[in-house]
């Protein structure tokens, strides 16, 4: 018996050996440089203190906390609101389709996402795509100035999360029960009460995963700040970053990593219970 369970373990050791070593491993260094003490030049002091975490407090920390918060909520609501009604379209048009629109969206994943972010300051600038094109139309009168602006960095958080989005309420809209929509129109329910009752509650997972995909990324994608929002708008991310190259203070940013990863974990967990209720919720 013994030998029988070694053989068993014995092809998971590579893979055991890689989660301990690049997961495990740096997560637990991460929480334990949190505590250690920062030195005033260069490295760590390791002398356990609670003051890494009590700077977060501040209000100028906080403040990076909440505007990361509220791009975030401001980028998935949109990308929501223009991934869900995608997704669900993509998932009724016929196999050819499919293949052809799927190519669409994924034809930007084979270029730099730098590249690409570069590209929309071509289009945004005072004297870019955009503004040339609303000059011409005659709908403005001056050039907007939207490069380096809040809605900048909105646009290209979209941009940028949208197919994550799109593709999670796709999977889930295909495996849809197509006749069971059909059944509660002939039962006497109208368009909508069909769609709220029936293909939002069964394509919901969808949408919950899609919302994962972006919320999260969104709060630490910090190179889209600095690249359309010319560094107006700081993210945690940002901040991390800062800490680490220019500060100097990696206690400090693995104190604002792990309460990231945290809220991350939390954002997760919250998942998992809904679709679980979901699910359960189905079963009767």
């Amino acid at each position: 018996m013994k030998s029988k369970k070694n053989q068993g373990l014995f092809p998971m050791l590579p893979l055991l050996l890689f989660i301990v070593v690049f997961l495990v491993g740096p997560l637990v260094y991460m929480v334990a440089l949190s505590f250690a003490t920062n030195n005033e030049g260069y490295g760590v002091t390791w002398k356990f203190t609670l003051e890494n975490y009590t700077r977060i407090t501040d209000p100028v920390y906080l403040q990076t906390f909440i505007q990361s918060f509220q791009l975030a909520i401001t980028s998935t609501v949109i990308i929501s609101l223009l991934g869900y009604p995608f997704g669900y379209f993509m998932a009724k048009l016929s196999a050819k389709w499919k293949k052809r629109v799927m190519l669409f969206i994924m034809l930007p994943f084979w270029v730099n996402s730098l590249i690409r972010l570069y590209g929309w300051i071509i289009i945004l600038q005072t004297k870019g795509v955009l503004n040339g094109l609303l000059l011409k139309l005659g709908i403005i009168s001056e050039p907007l100035k939207i490069l380096y602006s809040y809605p900048a960095i909105v646009v290209g958080m979209v941009y940028a999360l949208l197919p994550f989005m799109i593709l999670s309420v796709y999977s889930s809209a295909e495996k849809l029960d197509w006749s069971l929509i059909e059944a509660s129109r002939d039962l006497g329910a109208t368009s909508f009460q069909a769609f709220r009752t029936v293909t939002l509650k069964l394509t919901l997972p969808g949408l919950l995963s899609g919302i994962i995909l972006t919320f999260i990324p969104s709060m630490g994608l910090f190179f889209i700040a600095d690249i359309l929002g010319g560094n107006k708008i700081v993210l945690v991310g940002s901040l991390i970053q800062d800490q680490m190259n220019r500060g100097s203070n990696w206690p400090f940013a693995a104190a604002l990593a792990v309460v990231l990863t945290i809220l991350t974990t939390i954002m997760i967990w919250l998942y998992r219970k809904i679709t679980n209720v979901k699910e359960l919720e189905g079963l009767y």
